[in-house]
């Protein structure tokens, strides 16, 4: 990894891609429910960032793959640091929705 692999943003677009190559994987929008509401990606549950810590009552597998993504990946990336800090072992964040080129459901 090179210094500037440190300020690389993830790809939300490319993290959909790995995530519809998995199987079972979840897509986890961690943005608020109003948000959500206002247009998400299909296939993805929605529990926002301030709840993250009850993630083990929708996700019960904790070596599952999980996707995390909010609206700019900041919020993304603090949820899959606590995801992982509760023991879940296949975390990645993908990102901010602001960046995705797909279909939204509303």
């Amino acid at each position: 990894m090179s210094f500037f692999d440190l300020f690389k943003r993830a790809d939300i677009n490319e993290g959909i891609e790995r995530y519809r190559q998995e199987t079972d994987a979840v897509l986890l929008d961690v943005r608020t429910e109003e948000e959500y509401g206002e247009g998400h990606i299909e296939g993805s549950i929605n529990i926002p960032l301030p709840v993250i810590k009850n993630a083990k009552q929708h996700i019960k597998n904790m070596s599952v793959p999980i996707y995390t993504y909010c609206l700019s990946g900041a919020r993304s990336s603090q949820a899959a640091a606590v995801l992982e800090t509760m023991g879940y072992t296949k975390v990645t964040d993908i990102g901010g929705i602001s960046g995705y080129r797909g279909k939204i459901v509303r």
